[in-house]
């Protein structure tokens, strides 16, 4: 059952549902069209005409030169009243029976008539009345109303006073319900308009001490009392970020191929945080674009530019790496015009705009912009920036203090260090090399994920005892596991393991002479983690295909026999490691410098060859062990700082335009960022950048931020935007059914600094929205309720439905922000993906009860 957010009782809501289904299928012949002139009124060109003309015409006679046939272009007055090469004139004004236009829309040939049988459209009777109108009336062209600045002169309602008004946005509506003869309807009563406004504002119903409290207020502040409390709570970030975050394409995962996590959720908790604190809407604008360059830019600034990162990647094996370069840049024009201008611009990554003045050449300046963005185009995301909390700041400042004068002392020479480097170098001329023992492993150990698997210690952590057998994992009922030896693993080779979601430990001895120092190659397919003597010297959670050198690691070698232990675990696919000698550490200079007579030694050579030692000496192991475990527990914190994928710049990529979107076509024209070619063009110094873009889009002059934004929150709060069509306010959008209404919202907001608070307030705080959501005959005049004689009722988003039930039911666990949850779902939900494989394990210590905005987003 659909649940709506007008109506305070269930069995109403069904009731409206059962009419609404009713109304579609029913038209009465008196029903009004909000977007068309009336009968005998003035015919405007974008109001009336240019709908008409898009949907039929543009496509071969519209904005795109490379498809206009005949040269005849229907989108500009001169080339519509021009006469073409076959000597016909298309429009000819005051003339609609010599038009050309009205006699081919009108003829029964059917190699004649426009728009061809083959496109299966055809003019409706009413359609070509209102095109031989527009002519009759002198055919008068208009540029596109959303490419205009909203004129402040021609947005005044011509009613200034009436009983039902409380703003100026009633005023507006008054106005048109007067013109079509209709009345508002009766204000609702207070039951409905406080449920009306929990659902709107955060998403949340009232609870019923509240409910009762409000209906038995008569004050006459206590409406706007309660809408000032609303939008103080912390629940209304949560409620508006539902919206956005959907805008934005935001997803916790990657989306293509292993559709694997990435780390973005403190960019969520960005907008969360951004809507609550009432961050203007140009500066949330210009953060999001190019947070990370405004000049010191802030934490929250640099996570902002995060959402420069939303867009679907790849790991797969063979992707293409400019292909998907490529996709990436295309992705990011498409959602910011879409998001911000309201424009459908992804058309013109092949080809001009067929019915607007946007073109391929604009696409890829756009596009020119985001091209300093760092990131590979194939593969796994990096790790991102760290967010620490304030408590695992408080700690790494702690850690770092200590760990400060440990590296002081490790740095600091004294006699007896000295003493000992002396007796050192004395034995440094008849060194034997070190030598390594065998190969032996266990495992798997398995584990639910790759990352349990990590952070578990398993027996061998603790000690080594190759005659052992082990359980193979924490769970009850795991096979065991026992040490195997393999004589037949040579260093420098890549040795297969077995097991997905899974650790498996390898171990050697190594003989030393002296104290001595190995660097070594590692790989690993995926994380990997090494003890030296039972002292964590490299732990790294990583998920990748094994490959030499993906990590250089030195380790300090006692006299003797030393205990080398690795950790190698898996998430799925390909699973291994790879281990290589390397040499001693620094053997190519300390070596050299070694063999000089010490009097030739120069001081540099002798500070470095005194760095080395101290990284060996068994003068210093407390130091380099008390060093060490404190660096492994930074590690771990670190390890356990949420990170966010965030913009950084760097220096831009080569932009040309691709013929037909071909990213293999590499002949096309270099571009540098710009915007659209019509619209106000940029004042930058240089090359322009994102920052300059946002800027543009924050713009006092431009004409469409503001107006798409107004026109989404009207949708929000008044179930349908003033133009229905909230991504295309271009030609093939609709024309707004409030046109002087939805100017005046747009300047208002900006004017008033694009405070997104007060322009929400000023919406529920009118007469327009408090009317009560019945119908009765006013679903016959206007099914669709354009003209607001009445308030709309909708269905509430998914993620509400969700949370008002845990909330009716008291289970609703209400933090704000966080990592994302996952609460139950069925066995087997995520079977399908690998690399790795996963499960979907269910959250059990109250997230699950969270709201719906954190559930993990696949």
């Amino acid at each position: 059952m659909a649940v709506f957010r007008s109506h305070p009782h269930s069995l109403v809501a069904v009731c409206a549902a059962v009419l609404s289904c009713m109304a579609a299928c029913a038209w009465s012949a008196d029903a009004v069209d909000p977007a068309r002139a009336a009968p005998g009124a003035v015919v405007l060109y974008n109001r009336d005409v240019r709908p008409i003309l898009a949907e039929n015409c543009f496509a071969c006679h519209g904005p795109d030169a490379n498809k206009r046939k005949a040269g005849l272009g229907l989108h500009r007055r001169e080339s519509a009243i021009s006469e073409l090469k076959s000597g016909r004139v298309a429009v000819i004004p005051g003339q609609p029976d010599a038009s050309e236009l009205i006699k081919r829309v009108l003829t029964s040939d059917e190699d004649d008539r426009m728009p061809p049988a083959a496109t299966g459209k055809k003019l409706t009777p009413a359609q070509v009345t209102m095109l031989r109108e527009w002519i009759a009336q002198d055919a008068q062209w208009q540029p596109h109303w959303s490419y205009l600045e909203p004129d402040a002169a021609a947005t005044k309602a011509s009613i200034s006073d009436d009983r039902w008004s409380r703003t100026p946005i009633d005023r507006f509506i008054f106005d048109r319900l007067q013109h079509e003869g209709l009345q508002p309807s009766p204000e609702a009563d207070p039951i409905t308009l406080i449920r009306r406004l929990g659902f709107d504002l955060i998403g949340l119903p009232p609870s019923i001490a509240e409910v009762d409290a409000f209906a038995a207020d008569h004050s006459a502040d206590a409406y706007e009392q309660l809408i000032d409390r609303l939008l103080a709570s912390p629940h209304f970030g949560e409620r508006m970020a539902v919206y956005w975050l959907d805008l934005v394409r935001y997803a916790d995962t990657t989306g293509f191929h292993s559709d694997n996590t990435r780390n973005v959720t403190p960019y969520r908790d960005y907008v969360i945080t951004a809507f609550n604190d009432d961050l203007p809407f140009d500066r949330f604008t210009i953060e999001q674009l190019a947070g990370d360059l405004l000049p010191d830019a802030t934490l929250s600034q640099r996570i902002a530019s995060g959402y420069n990162r939303l867009n679907m990647t790849t790991e797969e094996g063979g992707a293409q790496p400019k292909e998907y370069e490529n996709k990436h840049a295309a992705d990011r024009v498409r959602n910011v015009s879409t998001v911000w201008m309201g424009a459908t611009m992804g058309c013109c990554e092949c080809h001009d705009h067929k019915f607007d003045p946007y073109s391929t050449k604009d696409f890829y300046r756009m596009e020119a912009f985001f091209a300093d963005i760092q990131e590979a185009p194939i593969g796994a995301r990096e790790p991102g920036m760290p967010v620490p909390t304030a408590a695992q700041q408080a700690e790494l400042a702690r850690l770092d203090a200590e760990i400060s004068p440990l590296r002081t002392q490790l740095a600091t020479t004294t006699t007896a260090l000295a003493a000992a480097q002396a007796e050192w170098e004395n034995q440094f001329a008849i060194y034997h090399p070190s030598q390594l023992g065998p190969w032996s492993s266990i495992g798997p150990f398995k584990a639910a994920a790759p990352h349990d698997a990590y952070i578990t210690d398993y027996p061998p952590e603790h000690a080594i005892d190759l005659s052992a057998t082990n359980s193979g994992g924490t769970a009850e009922g795991a096979p065991s596991v026992a040490w195997v030896a393999h004589p037949e693993w040579k260093d420098g080779e890549i040795h297969t393991l077995t097991g997905d979601n899974s650790a498996t430990y390898v171990y050697r001895t190594i003989e030393a002479t002296a104290e001595d120092a190995l660097q070594l190659s590692l790989g690993s397919d995926d994380t990997i983690t090494v003890w030296v003597n039972g002292q964590q010297v490299l732990a790294k959670e990583v998920y990748r295909g094994v490959a030499p050198d993906q990590d250089k690691l030195s380790i300090a070698l006692k006299p003797g026999t030393n205990a080398l232990l690795m950790k190698i675990v898996n998430g799925g696919g390909g699973y291994g490691f790879y281990f290589q000698v390397v040499g001693r550490l620094a053997p190519d200079d300390v070596t050299a410098i070694e063999k000089l007579p010490a009097a030739e030694r120069s001081e540099a050579q002798l500070a470095q060859v005194a760095t080395f030692y101290r990284t060996i000496a068994p003068l210093l192991e407390p130091v380099r062990a008390q060093l060490a475990g404190l660096e492994a527990r930074t590690a771990a914190i670190d390890a356990m700082v949420t990170r966010v994928l965030v913009s950084t710049a760097g220096p831009p990529r080569v932009v040309k335009i691709r013929a037909r979107g071909n990213w293999q076509d590499e002949s096309g024209e270099v571009v540098e960022p710009g915007v659209p070619h019509f619209l106000a063009q940029l004042d930058a110094k240089g090359r322009a950048t994102r920052l300059d873009l946002a800027r543009w889009l924050a713009a006092h002059d431009n004409p469409l931020t503001a107006r798409v934004f107004m026109n989404r929150l009207w949708r929000m709060y008044f179930g349908v935007g003033l133009s229905k069509s909230l991504d295309d306010l271009g030609a093939q959008g609709e024309w707004p059914v409030h046109p002087e209404l939805l100017d005046w919202l747009a300047i208002d907001f900006r004017d008033h600094g694009w405070d997104v608070k007060r322009a929400i307030k000023q919406l529920v705080m009118s007469s327009a929205y408090r009317q009560t959501s019945h119908a009765g005959a006013l679903r016959e005049r206007d099914p669709d309720n354009r003209l607001i004689a009445r308030q709309s009722s909708f269905r509430l988003d998914a993620e509400f439905v969700r949370d008002d039930v845990l909330a009716i039911s008291g289970l609703l666990v209400p933090t704000i922000g966080g990592p994302s949850v996952r609460p139950y779902q069925p066995a087997g939900y995520l079977m399908h993906l690998n690399f790795p494989a996963r499960d979907w394990k269910d959250e059990s210590d109250g997230n699950e009860y969270r709201r719906g905005l954190y559930t993990f987003w696949q």
